[in-house]
């Protein structure tokens, strides 16, 4: 039989559709209960100054609060403490915005806060004055539940975390926990708790900001610094990834765009088995390429990534600025020798892709790269956007 090619292209209408941002929590919370005082009351918690300064010591590292004010620094610890010994707090402000704003930088620097919905907040005032504001988180869940549901997360990632080696540097740890949640999570927009790292860890469904905040609750406990960020996708969707350190550099990582099932179409009615279950576009990637598909609309300034040495394809040896035989055949006969199922490659500009896309498929010199039978039938996806090509056998 004739050798065959079958097409397939990375598209991102599809999650679009199903994926969920936390704006609608954001909107909870600022349409919160908004109580107007005119007495004072004196139940709200205090922080003692030991208490802050442990606080204050258990931030250092965390991107966003890093990037706060003095001021805000303050508030942070505040709505933080709050947050986790559940009761309600005073705040040393009375700016209703900024209580909002750090409240979010809370959450995005603390996945392990699972159980926070929004929050409410009382005003207490003299004639137009407003002298405090008292904080109190809206819960999803009673005590007793939060403690269980915590030791059983822990126990989870100590285990995920066990496969890990020892030896591994920042990209392989990024790279194995990446791996890890696609390969174990069903992308499911019904799921339960599918904002938070319940649904990844407890549940195995969920959708981006589960993807995502699992992804950085495993990183942070893996010793690598990271950040949930949000903000929108192609037509206008909201989303939320990640931005991570490796090697002292950041980059952005979107697990769930990596979860290729969800990001794939077949150009023609042909069945093709064997689909790659990972897509590795979003691994590490620089702040040009992850804007091609995707908007940064964060909480606090987000870095430019620049640096390209931590990225997926560069690492592994898969990144092409020439059309090189000597490199793809190194590329394909490293890639069967550790047994995987489809390789992938990304090109440095449009005209190099565009002339791998020739030399691989127009005039199908993949044959000589990939073990194919001579009745086999080579399938592959492409990624305009981001100049990738990946290839596998299909039955």
């Amino acid at each position: 039989m004739k050798k065959r090619l079958a097409i397939l292209f990375w598209m991102s209408t599809f999650i679009l559709a199903v994926c969920i941002f936390f704006e609608v929590r954001q909107i909870e919370s600022e349409t919160g209960t908004n109580i107007i005082h005119t007495e004072e009351n004196n139940a709200a918690n205090q922080i003692q100054e030991q208490e802050i300064l442990s606080l204050q010591k258990e931030q250092e590292g965390l991107y966003t609060y890093e990037c706060l004010s003095e001021e805000e620094r303050e508030l942070y610890i505040e709505i933080y403490n709050s947050l986790v010994v559940m009761q309600e707090q005073e705040l040393s402000t009375t700016d209703t915005e900024q209580m909002e704003k750090v409240f979010q930088c809370v959450l995005n620097d603390h996945p392990e806060i699972f159980y926070v919905e929004g929050y409410t907040f009382t005003k207490y005032s003299r004639g137009n004055k407003i002298n405090k504001i008292v904080f109190q988180a809206s819960y999803t869940m009673e005590s007793a539940e939060i403690e269980q549901k915590k030791q059983a997360i822990e126990t989870c990632a100590e285990e995920i975390l066990s496969g890990i080696p020892t030896d591994a540097d920042d990209y392989e740890k990024i790279k194995y926990i990446y791996e890890y949640i696609i390969q174990n999570t069903e992308y499911n927009v019904h799921a339960e708790n599918n904002q938070n790292i319940c649904s990844v860890f407890l549940d195995k469904q969920s959708v981006c900001q589960g993807y995502a905040k699992a992804t950085q609750y495993l990183l942070l406990k893996a010793g690598i610094k990271s950040t949930l960020v949000v903000g929108y996708v192609d037509y206008g969707e909201g989303h939320a990834w990640n931005l991570v350190y490796a090697d002292g550099e950041p980059y952005y990582v979107d697990t769930t765009w990596g979860d290729a099932s969800y990001r794939m179409t077949t150009e023609q009615s042909y069945e093709v088995n064997n689909l790659p279950v990972i897509n590795y576009d979003y691994l590490c990637v620089t702040t040009e390429q992850l804007c091609k598909t995707h908007t940064i609309q964060n909480v606090v300034p987000m870095p430019e990534c620049t640096a390209i040495a931590d990225n997926y394809y560069v690492r592994e040896g898969a990144y092409f600025t020439e059309v090189n035989e000597e490199q793809l055949t190194e590329l394909f006969e490293k890639s069967y020798a550790e047994g995987k199922e489809y390789i992938t490659l990304q090109c440095a500009e449009d005209n190099v892709y565009q002339e791998m896309y020739e030399e691989l498929i127009t005039k199908q010199k993949i044959f000589q790269y990939m073990n194919a039978t001579s009745d086999g039938v080579i399938a592959y996806a492409q990624n305009d956007e981001q100049f990738s090509l990946s290839f596998w056998l299909s039955e």
